[in-house]
């Protein structure tokens, strides 16, 4: 296992300022994933890690020993950093079986031959493909080869693993599965894991944290439940959840005490408790602010609802989806989401009402686009 910390990093290609004063600690054990978008600097800051890049600006130590320290002009080599990386593409060599892919890395460091023959059927046992031992890459699937690759990646027992967007070439079915099997391998050997990937899916599945990168910058970092629940700003809350969030327009007013809300959905109040400490918020003046609600945290009901934050709604559209059905509902110009399990049956402009738990909502100030409210006060920073 390994812990890094990276300081103040900045990474230039050209002109072009592609990580911006990153620091980021990864304890002994994480599974760290770097969440975001394509081109925002989340591959570059793997690479910085990996050796494979040299920042312009920062530090970076693994276990407390200096990796990067650009100031002195200081780069470890990458094969001195106990680590190894899994890329996209398989990277199998073709005229080798599945058994002497995953042996090559443990023959360079010329081990006696029964310890390699140990280690490998380990990490194939770890990785569920001893049957496949003698199989060349060509007669294997995409799943069972990017199974080899990582079989490859853990048999030299790496202090740190790090894998770059290693599902994305798999189907769906598939990457169901292998993240089953990378979440069981972090489990089983406990090796700090830095994983890659655009996919939320992954990391919220996967992870015990979460980097969220936007454009070269870390915007958050948190459990995937914390960062599920309280997106720090607009843009992570429209990031983060499939469906998306649910952002309501408002209007706000704080005396210091209690938040209170206006919007077409209703009225609501807010403690101080559950605000954002730190996050300026004017005081008795009246400012816009967006109400962000998950889909799944509105209750419906076809019956009229006596609950105090019950709104009469229309359906503008159902869609069933076998697990669950999704709702579009309207209250005056305002259009939101809904999830209900299972089937359930809804008509075009049929009347329902929809309860909005003040507790489970966010709110953030549309002008700056930050968290001002929590949705779950357990997760305050």
């Amino acid at each position: 296992m390994s812990k890094i910390v990276l300081e103040h990093i900045d990474k230039f290609y050209g002109d072009n300022h592609v990580l911006r004063d990153i620091s980021l600690t990864i304890d002994d054990g994480d599974f760290m994933t770097l969440l975001g978008p394509s081109g925002c600097g989340k591959t570059t800051t793997l690479r910085v890690i990996s050796g494979l890049e040299k920042p312009q600006n920062g530090r970076m130590f693994m276990d407390g020993k200096t990796m990067i320290d650009a100031d002195a002009a200081f780069f470890e080599m990458p094969s001195k950093r106990g680590l190894n990386l899994v890329f996209q593409s398989y990277a199998l060599w073709p005229h080798m079986t599945a058994f002497e892919n995953v042996a090559f890395g443990l023959k360079i460091k010329k081990l006696p031959r029964h310890e390699v023959e140990e280690k490998v059927l380990g990490a194939l046992r770890v990785m569920r493909i001893e049957e496949y031992r003698d199989r060349y890459p060509n007669e294997l699937s995409g799943g069972q080869q990017q199974r080899v690759a990582i079989a490859r990646a853990i048999a030299t027992s790496p202090k740190l693993l790090l894998l770059d967007e290693p599902l994305s070439n798999l189907d769906a079915r598939l990457r169901i599965d292998m993240r089953a099997e990378l979440k069981r391998l972090h489990r089983e050997t406990g090796t700090t894991i830095i994983y890659v990937t655009h996919d939320q899916v992954e990391a919220l599945t996967m992870s015990t944290k979460i980097a969220l990168f936007k454009e070269g910058v870390i915007s958050q970092v948190d459990t995937p439940l914390g960062i599920y629940t309280n997106p720090v700003d607009l843009d992570a809350a429209d990031f983060i959840g499939n469906p998306r969030i649910n952002f309501i327009q408002g209007r706000a007013v704080f005396d210091g005490e209690t938040l209170r809300v206006t919007s077409e959905l209703g009225e609501y109040g807010f403690p101080r408790a559950d605000m954002k400490q730190g996050e300026e918020c004017p005081v008795n003046e009246a400012f816009d602010c967006v109400l962000g609600v998950r889909p799944e945290m509105i209750e419906l009901s076809k019956q009229y609802s006596p609950h105090p934050c019950a709104v009469e709604a229309s359906v503008y559209a159902s869609q069933p989806a076998g697990s669950e059905t999704l709702i579009t509902l309207t209250v005056g110009k305002s259009e939101f989401l809904a999830i209900q399990l299972g089937l359930a049956e809804y008509e075009m402009n049929q009347k329902v009402y929809a309860v909005l738990h003040p507790e489970r909502m966010n709110v953030y100030n549309k002008a700056t686009g930050r968290l001002i409210k929590y949705a779950a006060a357990s997760h305050q920073a």
